[in-house]
């Protein structure tokens, strides 16, 4: 229960609060309403130098024992109900609301963009369809891989990080190069999970310090931006990967419900918090003429994360599952079950 439940709830709940607030701010800037260009670059950038890489460092936490469990097959089946189904339908509704009310939001959606979503993934729902992709890779690397190639796979997938730009053949690679390190980062931390564990509050002062220092050093003192990419970013996400996961760990030592409601609920949360935050900043800008920005910033988030979870207990009330998960005549995995028993 600790280590599954609680430390890895909460490092999904500080990165989800993290996905919300930076898609806000990012409106809200898109939006032309008056902030300071500056500042918002500056946290856009630091927000942005780790927390994706976050969600594919705790996906790859459970991966290597799920392998086992399921087979490379099985496993493959399973994410196309828990990754690409939740992709599919909303992508599609909140693509086919991005097109209804295009003329109150910042962007001018197509319905040829909302279709095209198979091989160009839109707005936030890139990272599930990379997800996909890199737990198929993985699941071929890793299926006959003894665990004592864990450290030198994630050298193997850092390098190609690195040298991705001249790798990049399309929209697939280009996830495939950004993101599988930090996937991999995740599988190889169950070596050393139990040292975190046990130095989780002295491991929080060193990462944190090392965090500050580092994005200071990177964005201030060099002007540099995430987007450069390379040794710096890499470097950059994987301190700010330990410094949440030491940090999440500490925090474990205490039970903070509301936390671990909203990092159980992360999936729910990244599925539906863009129409969230958008709709409120429509309703407080066009319809009620607020251009605060901490207004807008406060109000966005705390409905872009509230919003989802109302949706979410709508969903358990009212038996709307579908919208979350396949029905169970449309499951793969139940599909692959019957087919292998016939």
């Amino acid at each position: 229960m600790q280590e599954r439940n609680v430390w890895v709830d909460y490092a999904k709940a500080i990165g989800i609060i993290l996905v919300v607030y930076g898609h806000v701010a990012r409106g809200v800037f898109n939006a032309g309403l008056p902030m300071d260009e500056g500042r918002y670059r500056l946290v856009d950038s630091i927000i942005y130098s780790f927390h994706m890489p976050l969600f594919f460092f705790l996906s790859g936490l459970f991966f290597y024992d799920s392998l086992v469990k399921r087979g490379r097959g099985g496993l493959i089946v399973n994410k196309v109900d828990t990754i690409v189904y939740p992709f599919i339908v909303w992508s599609l509704l909140q693509g086919l609301f991005e097109v209804v009310l295009s003329n109150y939001t910042n962007g001018q959606v197509t319905l040829a963009q909302v279709f095209s979503l198979l091989w160009e993934p839109r707005a936030q729902f890139w990272f599930l369809y990379a997800l996909f992709f890199v737990f198929v890779l993985c699941a071929l690397v890793y299926a006959r891989a003894d665990r004592r190639f864990f450290l030198p796979l994630v050298g193997v997938f850092a390098v190609l990080y690195v040298f991705k730009e001249p790798l990049t053949v399309d929209t697939i690679s280009r996830f495939l190069l950004a993101n599988t390190v930090f996937f991999a980062l995740g599988i190889w931390f169950n070596e050393i999970k139990a040292f975190f564990l046990a130095r989780a509050a002295e491991l929080t002062l060193l990462f944190g310090a090392l965090f500050v220092v580092g994005q200071y050093l990177f964005h201030i003192t060099f002007g540099l931006n995430y987007e450069v990419g390379g040794v710096p970013v890499l470097a950059l996400a994987t301190v700010g990967i330990f410094f949440t996961i030491a940090l999440s760990m500490w925090l474990g030592r205490m039970r903070l419900d509301a936390l671990l409601f909203i990092g159980a609920s992360s999936m729910t949360i990244y599925l539906m918090h863009i129409l969230a935050g958008s709709g409120v900043r429509v309703i407080l800008g066009k319809f009620l003429g607020i251009d605060s920005i901490a207004v807008h910033l406060i109000v966005g988030t705390l409905i872009g994360i509230a919003g989802p979870l109302i949706a979410q207990l709508v969903i358990q009330r009212y038996n709307l599952s579908f919208l979350l998960s396949p029905p169970k005549p449309m499951s793969a995995t139940r599909l692959s079950m019957r087919r292998a028993v016939v």
